[in-house]
């Protein structure tokens, strides 16, 4: 059995604050039979496939030795049978646990560019955690450069999701956008600010940043250039660079520490396909950050919450809100090693939002992580981030989801839940 290790960073992905996606529905008609499938809260509902229809189903396990021959199986038939046929065999196939699929979906969606430009948007669906539209962004980045970003706003609109989707959007854009610039953070940040809107706060600015950050980190896109710019951006006696830098203006910094983890894991002495042993010294570097930056530190400690989520889940992301009580708990005694009360909260919100990931998820898995945290007031302000998250991201119509959410609560919480119902 086989580990993605260099790659492993990409599936921590796309949970800051505030930034979780939300549903929406596409009336989009599907190319094939084999495709005709329903799309639940925007993801397809795997249930309806019909396995039968997937030939490929049955020669993956050809391909699983190395990730390469597994990403030019999927780009084979994404070229013979269609990008969305791919994603399908994609949502189907049985991997060995440590897959990439976030970065596999990546692969699919490049050839979803191709053969569709940027209508190619419309039959992006969330599953994979949004690689596919991912994909399209820094596609059209790559065509145009600088010139693309009002087009790459307007394509951002079309993204699958709700409330958080377009301003997300543009986290994929940050990996194309350090990759067109050479691997130079410092350009990459001054491209990103120019994606900023009074309309989102210059949320974009925020999001595109931290896909440079996973970038830096990883350098998916352009291993070469990417190797001789990384040494740059990672200096031994200071683990929180580069969001420590000076040219990381103070309004971003949060979201660069959010998507730092995986680089404090390695800094910690770990590696990236098990962690699990350095955890407590990686949470430690949290810590150097001032506590008046409270912002900065919550995120920094909220950071390893959103890790956690896909490590006990061996990196399938395809079911991430689907767990056992020992991997719930698992979780909840990775958050524990954060050596301080307001770290374990920060790290046990975050982990509890990446479960949630914006009502596309259910809320199952959030809830039991919730129900066993020992603290009261943090058990408390688990229950109270969870209840704003469904109601920013489920509320309006959707009565009978809330009132069902709120059955489940302890008594006095739950009656504050339904006080909220309008």
């Amino acid at each position: 059995m086989f580990s993605f290790q260099d790659n492993s960073y990409l599936i921590s992905i796309l949970v800051g604050l505030n930034v979780i996606l939300a549903l929406i529905l596409f009336d989009v008609p599907l190319s094939s039979d084999a495709n005709s499938v329903k799309r639940t809260a925007d993801r397809i509902d795997v249930s309806s496939l019909d396995r039968s229809q997937f030939s490929e189903l049955k020669k993956v396990s050809e391909y699983t030795s190395s990730f390469k021959k597994l990403t030019d199986f999927f780009e084979d038939i994404a070229e013979e049978k269609g990008a969305e046929y791919a994603y399908n065999v994609l949502r189907l196939s049985d991997l060995p646990p440590g897959t990439d699929l976030h970065l596999l979906g990546h692969a699919v969606g490049d050839v979803l560019f191709k053969q569709q430009g940027l209508k190619g948007i419309h039959v992006c669906t969330q599953d994979f955690r949004n690689a596919c539209s991912h994909t399209i962004v820094i596609g059209l980045f790559y065509q145009k450069g600088e010139g693309a970003l009002s087009d790459i706003s307007n394509t951002c609109r079309g993204a699958p999701g709700g409330k958080g989707a377009y301003t997300m959007c543009f986290h994929g854009l940050g990996h194309g956008v350090l990759s067109y610039a050479g691997y130079d953070l410092e350009k990459a940040v001054d491209l990103c600010s120019q994606t900023a809107t009074p309309e989102y706060n210059g949320r974009e600015f925020n999001e595109c940043v931290g896909g440079t950050i996973m970038e830096i980190i990883g350098g998916v896109h352009d291993r070469e250039a990417w190797s001789r710019a990384h040494k740059k951006y990672f200096k031994d006696d200071d683990p929180l660079y580069p969001c420590s830098a000076d040219f990381i203006p103070d309004r971003i910094k949060s979201i660069c520490y959010n998507y730092l983890t995986p680089h404090l894991f390695t800094a910690a002495g770990g590696s990236l396909s098990n962690p699990i042993p350095v955890i407590g010294k990686a949470f430690s570097f949290c810590e150097a950050i001032p506590e008046e930056k409270v912002a900065d530190r919550t995120s920094c400690y909220g950071g390893f919450g959103k890790e956690f989520i896909v490590l006990t889940k061996e990196r399938d992301i395809r079911e991430i809100d689907v767990m056992t009580p020992e991997q719930i708990k698992r979780v909840y005694d990775w958050c524990s090693e954060a050596g301080n009360e307001k770290g374990q909260n920060n790290c046990l919100v975050f982990a509890v939002s990446s479960m949630y990931w914006g009502g596309e998820n259910k809320y199952d898995t959030a809830l039991g992580l919730c129900n066993i945290i020992e603290n009261k007031d943090n058990q408390r302000a688990c229950f109270n981030n969870l209840i704003g998250s469904v109601f920013y991201y489920r509320g309006g119509a959707d009565k009978d989801y809330l009132r069902e959410f709120c059955n489940l609560l302890p008594e006095d919480i739950g009656k504050n839940c339904y006080a909220r119902i309008k």
